[in-house]
């Protein structure tokens, strides 16, 4: 116990306890101390027990939708480490991108007195967004946006990379470019389009085919199946993540026989590890995954320590990286 501890170590009872509490005011030579009396009894600190008399749990619940996409598994590694330089554990659960899956999975967050919730990917109703504020868990919406009053997100400027794609394409000479959309109902998704077809307007241009690959592998090849397989193809496709954009690759050069870039440029967008793979060599926008992640925790921590912290919506610059799947025509 830690009476034990504060009785061998030669100290007190709430020495023991500020040696084990994150971010408290204890001497090194104190803490030495009593971290050797600890191993010497085997006493380990019960987080959970400490939770229900300080009212702080110092775990971040983290929801994610899918981890398919390998933008996520990078983001959360960041964002956990984050965390944990901070004092925070991140409580990682798994939703569906419907609403009653993401309520469902909130509310059973909530039940483990978390300090606070990252919802990755997806997002949630205002009714349940106000129930967590009223309940007094900040949250922060990462990578994903919504319409309403008191929401917190922080997000890549997915109208300007969408647009930015547009121009790429545009300058290398492409006039016939499709789009390969994500899930229709991802703020991600519609950014990223709606900056595209700004981008295309303001040649005079349009995209010249559409298909939906729901951020989703098989949905994604088939996109490019219906887009590339007849005979009036288009000479480039700007398509909404690398995730999907790596299958589109695959159908084009395996299925349909045709050559990135000289046949047909492919564009993503997240710029994950394999997109500079050489075996894909994909050209795509960079998403700033580790000052995303580092605002989100900054705010939400901000959050946790003050509720008067206001409600904020960052939108970060990404950036066009030039590969080998974009050429000239």
């Amino acid at each position: 116990t830690s009476r034990e501890v504060a009785d061998l170590a030669g100290v007190s009872r709430s020495a023991v306890s500020r040696v084990f509490t994150p971010g408290a005011s204890v001497s090194p030579k104190m803490a030495e101390r009593v971290r050797k009396a600890a191993d010497t009894l085997g006493y380990r600190p019960n987080a959970l027990a400490r939770s229900l008399i300080t009212g702080n749990s110092r775990m971040i619940g983290l929801v994610v939708a899918y981890l398919d996409n390998f933008f996520y598994p990078e983001a959360i590694q960041i964002l956990s480490r984050l965390l944990q330089d901070r004092g925070y554990h991140a409580l990682m659960f798994m939703a569906s991108n419907s609403a009653d899956s993401i309520d469902g999975v909130v509310k059973e967050i909530l039940g483990y007195q978390v300090d606070g919730l990252i919802l990755a990917s997806v997002s949630m109703s205002s009714d349940l967004a106000a129930q967590c504020r009223d309940a007094g868990k900040p949250v922060v919406l990462f990578n994903r946006t919504q319409p309403g009053p008191n929401i917190t997100s922080v997000t890549s400027n997915n109208f300007e990379g969408g647009k930015q794609v547009a121009q790429a394409l545009i300058e290398t000479g492409h006039r016939r470019i499709a789009y390969v959309a994500g899930w229709e109902g991802a703020s991600t998704q519609q950014d990223r389009e709606a900056g595209f077809r700004a981008g295309l307007a303001q040649a005079g241009l349009e995209p010249c085919a559409r298909a939906v690959g729901n951020f989703e592998t098989e949905a994604a090849r088939q996109a490019a199946r219906d887009l590339f397989g007849g005979p009036d193809r288009p000479d480039a496709v700007f398509v909404a993540n690398d995730h999907m954009a790596f299958a589109v690759m695959d159908v084009l050069r395996f299925e349909l026989g045709l050559k990135v870039p000289r046949d047909v440029s492919v564009v993503g967008f997240d710029d994950v590890p394999m997109a500079s793979w050489p075996s894909y060599d994909l050209t795509t926008v960079r998403q700033p995954t580790n000052r995303i992640s580092a605002q989100t925790v900054d705010i939400l921590l901000a959050q946790i320590k003050d509720p008067t912290t206001p409600q904020s919506r960052m939108e970060l610059e990404g950036q066009l990286i030039h590969r080998g799947s974009l050429g000239q025509r």
